[in-house]
């Protein structure tokens, strides 16, 4: 299948639509005691054990997420920094004992669909000061890094991405994984949207951290996915590559390729997919060898079709907590009060999220648009609005009280109706994939939920709470449209205060 057949993007996207996409089974279900082993172990990898004590970011989670890309020569990142922007995105930060069937959950700094946690990270990266230079896999249980490959491996990452500028002179890239039937076991064939959906929320913490402690990054989302699949010895049938986040800037080090032998194997896992609709997607998607990547990556602009992004620094009137503090607090809210948000508090999660992503294809800002249904915002008419990503206004489409309908799109959930708003990131998908293939598919959802992201981390900064939900395809557009006319939704995300407990 080739990339520019995007019928096959259409297709997976029609098939796994809310409430009866041709790709699911309505009947089909789940039990939590089917919940697969949420990380893999390499029993036969050398061990380097991570470590977080040092210096502390004082930088406000606003900041960081807001903060343009520091463009530093000669940044390198050590261990004792790799070990910051990995703890925060993927680390353990809490632990729960649900009792019989569920058990213990460990939960993660970033928030994943039904806790599956189903993204891995990996980490290929030249020497640096406190460890060699090397492919690592990241082991969140024991907050260590597995050595699968020893030596420079970076050329490989300059040959899988057809030498893009920033990555060339990076001593260290952050490889995001996805193990389809880790999550696909509950979601079926869904699974693949969440691939970026939680990949995105993770990612939206790696660079908060790595802005907060002044590490240039790149998101990469143009490689030669085989290539990256033989570095890191995973099968793409059962475990795909889905972005690489490029760390630090330097001028130095060779980027000769070393031979490559067997990495050590991880025991299999419990599960394989049983929805083919999710590796034929990833096929389909797939980019094939340095000049397709190049092709890809410099062959088309995307151009944002309201509004252009963020043009001045970022209108945000609140500092909130420091991002460390506000990851470790950070969870899905389980449920809400009716109680308002003021608009400033709204006004602060917006603004300071659309910044836009450091990126291999320099989009001028996200491309997704924001809608929203606002339900107790102090000094905001209950209603729905528009976004406006260039003045950070927002137009009111319809006034009215709409919990009920809030709660309805957001897939008749609680979470939904009861909160304060609920944020719809949305994408004239159509324009996306003409210009970038079906892989614009992946850039869609990767753009949103990177966005969402950020909203999460600030919506805790300011002590309110935030969730991911999933919802009915397409009658949010029809609720949005004319507006919204011919976009689809990518993400959706409530907003509110957290219900107090007694």
């Amino acid at each position: 299948m080739e990339n520019s057949e995007i019928g096959t993007a259409w297709w997976y996207h029609n098939g796994t639509m809310h409430p009866n996409g041709y790709l699911l089974d309505r009947a089909y279900r789940y039990h939590p005691s089917r919940r697969p082993t949420p990380f893999k172990v390499y029993p036969r990898s050398a061990r380097t054990d991570l470590c977080l004590e040092g210096r502390q970011s004082t930088v406000s989670a606003i900041e960081a997420i807001s903060t343009r890309e520091h463009a530093d020569r000669g940044s390198v990142p050590d261990i004792g920094l790799v070990s910051k922007i990995l703890y925060f995105s993927c680390g353990i930060t809490k632990s729960i004992d649900f009792g019989p069937p569920v058990g213990r959950i460990d939960f993660r700094a970033a928030s994943c669909t039904g806790a599956l946690y189903h993204i891995e990270a990996y980490l290929v990266c030249s020497d640096l000061a406190g460890l060699g230079a090397g492919v690592y896999y990241y082991e969140p249980k024991g907050n260590t890094l597995c050595l699968l490959r020893s030596g420079n491996h970076m050329g490989v990452i300059d040959d899988a991405t057809a030498d893009e500028t920033f990555a060339s002179r990076s001593p260290a890239v952050l490889v995001f994984t996805d193990i389809f039937a880790r999550n696909s076991v509950k979601y079926q064939a869904r699974e693949y949207r969440h691939a970026f959906w939680d990949s995105g929320t993770i990612l939206a913490n790696a660079m908060a951290t790595s802005a907060a402690y002044k590490v240039p990054y790149r998101l990469l989302m143009g490689f030669w996915d085989e290539r990256i699949s033989g570095l890191l010895g995973i099968d793409w049938r059962n475990e795909g590559a889905v972005a690489l986040l490029a760390l630090g800037n330097t001028d130095y080090g060779s980027r000769a390729i070393p031979p490559m032998g067997d990495v050590p194997k991880a025991p299999p896992p419990e599960y394989t997919s049983e929805f083919p609709a999710i590796a034929q997607m990833h096929e389909a998607s797939s980019l094939h060898g340095p000049g397709e990547v190049a092709s890809w990556r410099c062959g088309h602009l995307l151009q944002p079709r309201h509004g252009s992004g963020v043009e001045e620094p970022c209108k945000v009137t609140a500092r909130g907590l420091p991002l460390e503090e506000t990851i470790i607090r950070r969870g899905s809210t389980r449920k809400f009060s009716h109680e308002s948000i003021t608009a400033d508090q709204l006004t602060n999660v917006l603004w300071s999220s659309i910044t836009g992503i450091p990126c291999d294809l320099q989009l001028q800002g996200t491309i997704c648009d924001m809608y929203l249904i606002a339900n107790a915002v102090e000094g905001l008419s209950p209603g729905s609005y528009f976004y406006d990503k260039t003045d950070g206004m927002l137009a009111v489409l319809q006034e009215g009280c709409m919990r009920d309908v809030s709660g309805h799109l957001g897939l008749d959930q609680d979470l939904a109706y009861d909160s304060a708003a609920t944020v719809f990131f949305m994408s004239d998908l159509q324009h996306v994939l003409e210009a970038f293939g079906n892989r614009g598919y992946r850039v869609a959802q990767m753009d949103a939920s990177i966005t969402a992201g950020r909203m999460y981390l600030a919506a805790y900064a300011l002590d309110i709470g935030a969730t991911g939900l999933t919802f009915y395809d397409n009658e949010v557009t029809e609720f949005f449209s004319p507006h919204a006319e011919r976009k689809s939704v990518m993400f959706m995300l409530a907003i509110g205060k957290k219900e107090r407990k007694r």
